[in-house]
């Protein structure tokens, strides 16, 4: 048995935990667990004048005390189990990135992708670039927060003419971990800066984004051993003998490798903050009929292709618990009422309204209310109607990207996998399975987690084979909750 820790970002947490994995063996414990969003700080006099950023002081930390947890957590397991942690992998979510000075020092907390910096700059650069010959060169689908309409708005800043390295997020806590500088293939994808069947940069990607190209570190792939910690990384965790491994750092990516799947006609929902619909494939899809389905072809573990569509996920969700000032203890409650609701009020959740985050000045209830009434439907009033309508849009979604991803890649599916943290939300999996009207299996929860462990054991020997052996581990190891539709 090996043992591994999978330091695990998303935009709303982040986790940290130990994998336990042997052949017929694969389980997780939890190390740490700690809040993650957007800091909306003020950067001039006016009132709109505002940016956010991500704490990634506060998530290295975090990552920190977690791994010295995991750490501390393999040395205690029973029965004949207990060890030292032998790799350690990091994933978050997509496209936001960190700029370097020449000394490696960090030059401003990175921004998210939810800030509103990058407003007209994807129409702007239509202009240059037709969007049919741009999907061509990188696949991806069209949207303002991809890291190459981000870079064309860090021009306007202070820091892009004194950086000398720009790296992913996942890259850059392995660059804090170990000192390894490099771009994780499967992340690297979704830059908008990457050639969509090389997975390798693209100059003339890179040109439009303005950037000098040695700003972007070499491209390696996931299962890559990075090295060593550093050595004040080491003592700040007690893992004197870890290796970084690179694994899908981009935390769909690692998702996806733990889709429990056990036929090529499946596709899958990796639900969180963001909702990630689509089909495995071993080539991308780059006709003008994907581009204006809205459909993005990211690099997957072992050169798959991930080609999916991004649905707004439980942000909606989330942000009308906020606007109710209620957390996730409220959660089961709200549920249990919305089932009863008779439902049927769907609205767009892709629309641009809902990127925002929530505020007073904005919240997410108002914003849910406004599209059904623009829509000339019954607005919800009542906070169980609310979640209802949420919940069937979310639904509606998710099908109509099963539906687009098996018509526009020609690969049949019969059951659809919905992994990730939407998979303990047993009314959100029943309304999909009827909405896509295929059975729904849910699980598991920690998908991601899942795949970055299985990724880190192939590394190292323990296992071997391909996507579909981890994927038969999963399967038979992890209790799925299963939905047919009504």
């Amino acid at each position: 048995m090996s043992l591994h820790a999978a330091v695990d970002l998303g935009a709303s947490s982040g986790r940290v935990m130990l994998g336990e994995v042997a052949p017929g063996h694969l389980a997780l414990v939890e190390a740490a667990r700690f809040r993650n969003g957007g800091v909306e700080v003020p950067t001039g006099a006016g009132v709109l004048d505002t940016a956010i950023h991500w704490d990634v002081l506060g998530l290295w930390q975090d990552a920190l005390a977690g791994l010295r947890r995991a750490g501390e957590l393999a040395a205690q397991l029973p029965g004949g189990r207990a060890g030292t942690v032998e790799t350690v992998g990091v994933d978050t979510w997509a496209v936001d990135y960190a700029l370097l000075a020449p000394d490696g020092s960090l030059l401003g907390d990175p921004r998210s992708y939810r800030d509103g910096r990058t407003t007209g700059l994807m129409e702007a650069l239509d202009a240059r670039i037709a969007p049919e010959r741009l999907y061509a060169r990188n696949g991806l689908q069209r949207l303002p927060f991809t890291t190459l309409y981000q870079l064309l708005a860090e021009a306007r800043g202070p820091h892009l003419d004194r950086a000398s390295t720009l790296l992913l997020l996942p890259d850059l806590l392995g660059y804090w971990l170990s000192g390894h500088v490099g771009a994780e293939s499967t992340n690297a994808s979704t830059t908008g800066l990457a050639d969509v069947r090389s997975g390798r940069w693209a100059p003339d990607l890179v040109a439009l984004a303005g950037i000098d190209p040695g700003l972007l570190p070499p491209v390696h792939d996931a299962g890559r051993v990075l090295g060593g910690l550093r050595p004040a990384v080491a003592a700040a965790t007690g893992l004197d003998e870890a290796q970084l491994v690179a694994v899908g750092s981009h935390d769909t990516a690692s998702a996806v490798v733990a889709v429990p799947a056990t036929t090529e006609r499946f596709a899958y929902i990796a639900c969180g903050t963001w909702g990630l619909v689509g089909v495995e494939l071993p080539e991308p899809v780059t006709t003008p009929e994907s581009l204006a389905a809205g459909f993005t072809n990211e690099r997957g573990v072992d050169g798959r292709v991930r080609y999916l569509h991004n649905v707004m996920g439980l942000w909606v969700l989330q942000g009308c618990l906020a606007d109710w000032r209620l957390g996730a203890a409220a959660l089961p409650g709200l549920l249990e009422a919305a089932a009863a609701e008779r439902g049927g009020v769907v609205v767009d959740v892709d629309a641009p309204a809902f990127l925002a985050p929530p505020g007073a000045d904005r919240p997410m209830v108002a914003r849910v209310q406004e599209a059904a009434r623009a829509s000339r439907q019954q607005v919800p009033e009542s906070r169980p109607a609310v979640v209802r309508c949420v919940l069937d849009s979310l639904a509606a979604a998710f099908a109509r990207a099963v539906d687009d991803a098996a018509r526009l890649s020609g690969r049949a599916v019969d059951v659809v996998h919905l992994v990730g943290g939407g998979a303990r939300n047993a009314l959100l999996c029943q309304l999909t399975a009827d909405a896509c009207r295929r059975p729904v299996l849910a699980g598991p929860v920690e998908a991601t987690a899942l795949g970055s462990v299985l990724v880190q054991a192939r590394s190292v020997g323990t296992l071997s084979g391909e996507l579909e052996d981890l994927r038969a581990l999963v399967a038979d190891t992890h209790e799925l909750v299963r939905h047919d539709p009504r």
